[in-house]
Order: structure tokens, then sequence, then C-alpha cells
């Protein structure tokens, strides 16, 4: 699976609005995350069209989360912006004509990739803190481990 720079702007922007206390406009938040803001702007519209924030018009206008952050996922973020979670061949899992193995495979990585972005909520994200369930991933052995290389993957030069 991979991430893409727009899946992981419009987080970092979902997370700035939760512990924001007023709307922000989309200049403060691309300054405030470092994110180019031209491409911003698509990443708020589609997340303004799957109803992830709301904007408003206006003077006193901006951005805000369109409902409130434990109840927003970061699977809703990026299937808003990215569209499914898990692509075998462009394609869902559900999708592929294949059967067998292989299909079961590709169905156990999406729901695997599903237990971790839909049961982490944005207000988790904003806490500093993890499921219980995602934190024992992150601290399981290995996990910051690459494979390919036996680095730790939290250096400057590491790939996954």
């Amino acid at each position: 699976m991979r991430i893409s720079a727009r899946a992981e702007y419009a987080v970092r922007a979902s997370v700035l609005l939760v512990s924001a206390t007023r709307v922000l406009t989309s200049a403060e938040i691309a300054t405030a995350e470092g994110i180019p803001p031209k491409f911003l702007e698509a990443i708020l519209t589609s997340l303004t069209r799957a109803g992830v924030v709301s904007s408003r018009r206006g003077a006193s206008g901006g951005y805000e989360l369109a409902r409130p952050a434990h109840l927003i996922t970061v699977a809703d973020v990026i299937r808003a912006v990215d569209g499914p979670l898990v692509f075998v061949r462009d394609q869902r899992p559900s999708e592929m004509q294949s059967s067998g193995i292989l299909l079961e495979l590709w169905v156990a990585l999406r729901a695997s990739v599903r237990d971790v972005l839909e049961r982490t909520s944005l207000q988790d994200l904003s806490n500093g803190r993890l499921p219980a369930h995602v934190d024992a991933l992150v601290k399981s052995p290995g996990a910051w481990v690459s494979p390919d290389t036996d680095r730790r993957l939290d250096t400057p030069d590491y790939f996954i």
C-alpha cells in the first residue's frame, strides 16, 4: 500500500482542524502544515464533497470539520481524496475476476488496512494517541525495521 502526498496532506489538514477554535482559511492551514496552497485547495474541495469538512464563505469564512472528530476516521479522509484504500491492478479486491488464495491474500490485506484506518479517528491523532490495537502494531518487534536492510525506519533515508 502506498500513502499519497495528497492523502497525507489531507490527514494533516484534518487533524489541524480538530484543535482549531475557529474556522481556518486554506492559507492558514497551508502555512501551518507546510502544504502547497494550490494543492491544499484541491484537497479541501475533495474533503468538502465527501462531508469530512465544511466550508464557510465570506469575510469570516474558512474550513472546519463537518462532524465531531471522534466520528471521522483516517479512512474517511483518505477515501475522500484518493478513493478506495486498497487496489490491486486498479481494482478493488472484491471486483477482481481471479479467485483462490491470491485473491484471499488481497482481501486480507484490505481487511488489515481497514482495521487500522477505520478504527483510528482524527480525535485519536489530535490527542496524540493511537487505538490500543494500532499502538500494539507500532510496538511489535520489527515494526520499525526495514526487512531488506535491517535498518530502523526512523532514520532519514528509509523506504518502506
